[in-house]
């Protein structure tokens, strides 16, 4: 199935692109939310209108979203957890606990759905995670995982985990 994308996709393309996709893909998830119409001749005409439009669209939000990932990018998130004998946590640190860190960083809701974890964290450690922000801006964040009643230097973006 062919699709004129309306507006930016993850993983997929860029607003006024033509993609060629799964029939279950476009009828059942990018046609219902809005994000492609079918590529007919009369949408591939609107195609040019609808890119530069996006375009637009997108440089006004990469500013906006660029000086978010400064805020975000500039710290270090740490957190304190439960131990066992190896560095092992009993628990872990999810994609929720460090979107809400995030949100009292920024004074904002943060979505955790932008955290990009493949699994949870269960070790101590340092660890970079990617956030996706935009389709452009994707800043790496560093989290620093420590044992219960180790003290962490900085009080302000502290956390105590419970298991």
């Amino acid at each position: 199935m062919k699709v004129l994308l309306t507006q930016d996709v993850y993983k997929l393309g860029h607003a006024g692109e033509v993609k060629t996709i799964a029939d279950g893909y476009g009828r059942n998830y990018l046609l219902p939310q809005g994000m492609a119409i079918m590529a007919t001749d009369g949408a591939l005409k609107r195609a040019e209108a609808l890119k530069t439009k996006a375009i637009q669209k997108r440089a006004a939000n990469n500013a906006e979203v660029e000086a978010v990932a400064q805020v975000i990018g500039s710290k270090t998130y740490y957190f304190n957890a439960k131990t066992g004998d190896k560095g092992k946590l009993y628990g872990s640190i999810t994609s929720a606990q460090i979107a809400e860190k995030i949100s009292t960083v920024l004074g904002a809701e943060f979505d955790k759905r932008k955290v990009e974890l493949r699994e949870p964290i269960r070790e101590v450690g340092t660890h970079m995670v990617t956030l996706r922000l935009s389709t452009d801006i994707t800043p790496k964040i560093t989290v620093v995982v420590s044992p219960l009643g180790v003290v962490i230097q900085e009080t302000l973006v502290a956390a105590t985990v419970e298991a």
